[in-house]
């Protein structure tokens, strides 16, 4: 029997059909939990349209208060936020996007062990973050978790998307090996923070509704100055000292 109400059903009846999500992968929509970090520029408009499918949990972290420069990318602060903590508006702007949708607000960005377990409670990590130091902590914890990431970045008017699963395909750290030259604060247009939010969420709305064909194992790189994009097959690490000791399909966790 469905868990979903005829209320429910018809809220989300555009989104089901022949290439988008069958009903089965609409209920397991509704059954999943995504962890965000974070959910500013990138990762607001992620948890939006992770919102308006219907995905049933959404766990974000987002520490700090909103300041005027923030307001040219981050979707779910306003003008009457500013000075105020961000966690707690971006959850009630969540909130009332969806009452059909739990959410769970953290105030700060979680260290190693809390984004490990944060992972465990979670069928999908998205990483949103803008440090790369977060961004390998959020690789880790989904790694140790068993569980796919969606990673999300952007510089300037370009942005990258990768997906990952765990044992079977590329890390971030198989990727990066060495840590890259990061600049903060970095350049970012609000419109391509918004495409890549999206693209990130749409990667992740295939994974859990078992639909389409996720990026996994590939680097989609977007560079909208120049009107480009290419996607990268990517090559996993066997001596990758984040994944490398999972074997092919190994998986520690998760139920996407």
């Amino acid at each position: 029997m469905s868990q979903l109400t005829a209320e429910q059903w018809e809220r989300y009846a555009r989104q089901i059909g022949p290439g988008v999500l069958s009903r089965d992968g609409q209920e397991r929509l509704s059954q999943a939990t995504v962890f965000i970090s974070r959910i500013g520029g990138m990762g607001g408009p992620a948890a939006m349209a992770l919102a308006m499918a219907g995905v049933g949990s959404i766990i974000f972290a987002h520490g700090g208060r909103l300041i005027s420069p923030d307001l040219n990318r981050q979707v779910l602060g306003s003008e009457d936020g500013l000075d105020q903590p961000r966690a707690p508006q971006f959850a009630a702007r969540l909130q009332s996007i969806n009452r059909f949708v739990t959410v769970e607000a953290i105030d700060r960005e979680p260290d190693d062990e809390e984004a490990t377990a944060l992972a465990r409670r979670s069928d999908v990590v998205l990483s949103s973050a803008p440090t790369f130091a977060e961004r390998l902590r959020l690789n880790r914890a989904a790694v140790l978790a068993g569980v796919p990431l969606i990673d999300a970045a952007q510089w300037g008017m370009s942005g990258t998307l990768i997906a990952v699963q765990p044992g079977t395909t590329a890390c971030l750290r198989c990727i990066y090996p060495r840590d890259p030259e990061f600049e903060e604060p970095f350049p970012v247009v609000g419109g391509i923070s918004t495409a890549i939010g999206g693209l990130a969420a749409l990667e992740a709305i295939k994974v859990l509704a078992h639909t389409g064909e996720p990026l996994f194992g590939r680097l989609w790189l977007i560079d909208a100055y120049r009107g480009q994009s290419s996607i990268v097959a990517l090559t996993r690490d066997p001596q990758c000292p984040c994944c490398g000791g999972l074997g092919i399909g190994e998986e520690t966790g998760g139920s996407a």
